[in-house]
């Protein structure tokens, strides 16, 4: 176990040596369902393959505002012991648009009979680029002129503390710094980003769970942003919840909902509405999520899975 913890804090120590600068990860809702996107430690956790689907509209009607979708797969290789998994992000704010394509390799601890420890790492590239429309209506502009499609390499590293209710999980995305458009005025700069979740599960009653979950999100250049999330399930097909987010400069609440449409499928949505300045200028965010699962009648009854 002191071992355990000697490399905890190392991880600790690697993440915040690390200096920063400039474009954020995209933000998620959701983020109690779709982990793998911050936190690789996370891969193989489901214990079955895993694949979910997002698409995010940030801010529907405000010209320019970030457009997301996701796909990632994630599963178990036989011992369970090791985790795989693969994340494709399509990100487009204004003009500029980001594709991540990052695989995750997770490597799990089992400490007790009810909780383990994963450690995770991710690598891949990240893709910049920005619509044609900026280069036809600049032709004399030459700092758009010397923007160029770039691609770069970056890693990520997590650590997560799993039990049947409930984790805690640690993790960094991205841990390089990239300027995308190194030769010129304009900045296009990738961020690292750090990551602290959590959520357990309570009984509160004949087939009604509570699962609390929060998600505080520190970027260097940027304020620290904070997710406080109440969900309930009930009988174990729908979940109805609510979220705030708050930041010095960003605010926000959302209201979700999932459904177990099928035994292996379940699909969900969130409206999401600013508080911020920009609450004038926009109907709200709207996000929707299907998640897809290969049932494991074993594994569920002995170990039923709330994250």
């Amino acid at each position: 176990m002191k071992h355990l913890l000697k490399l905890f804090f190392f991880f600790l120590l690697i993440m915040g040596s690390i200096p920063s600068i400039a474009q954020q990860l995209p933000q998620f809702t959701q983020y109690m369902y779709n982990t793998i996107a911050i936190n690789p430690a996370y891969a193989g956790s489901r214990e079955t393959l895993n694949v979910i689907g997002l698409h995010r509209s940030q801010w529907a009607g405000f010209a320019g505002g970030p457009t997301t979708q996701t796909l990632s797969v994630h599963a178990p290789l036989k011992y369970e012991k090791i985790g795989l998994g693969f994340s494709f992000v399509n990100d487009e704010l204004g003009f500029e648009n980001f594709t991540y394509m990052y695989g995750d390799f997770s490597y799990t601890i089992q400490l007790n009979e009810i909780s383990k420890l994963a450690f995770g790492l991710k690598a891949g590239f990240t893709a910049f680029s920005v619509d044609n429309e900026l280069y036809t209506s600049n032709t004399n502009d030459q700092l758009i002129s010397n923007i160029e499609s770039r691609w770069t390499s970056n890693v990520g590293a997590g650590i997560m503390w799993l039990w049947e209710r409930g984790y805690l999980g640690l993790s960094a995305p991205r841990l390089i710094n990239n300027d995308f458009v190194p030769d010129s005025e304009f900045k296009a700069l990738e961020r690292a980003s750090y990551y602290f979740t959590g959520g357990y599960v309570f009984n509160i009653g004949f087939d009604t769970k509570f699962k609390p979950s929060f998600m505080i999100k520190a970027t260097n250049g940027a304020t620290i942003s904070t997710d406080l999330t109440a969900n309930f399930l009930f009988f174990e097909k729908l979940w109805v919840g609510a979220g705030y987010r708050f930041s010095n400069t960003n605010e926000a609440i959302g209201f979700m909902s999932d459904f177990q449409v099928l035994r292996d499928w379940r699909v969900g949505y969130t409206f999401e509405l600013p508080t911020s300045e920009i609450r004038p200028y926009t109907s709200g965010t709207h996000e929707i999520i299907v998640m897809f699962e290969v049932f494991n009648q074993r594994k569920r009854e002995s170990s039923p899975r709330y994250y």
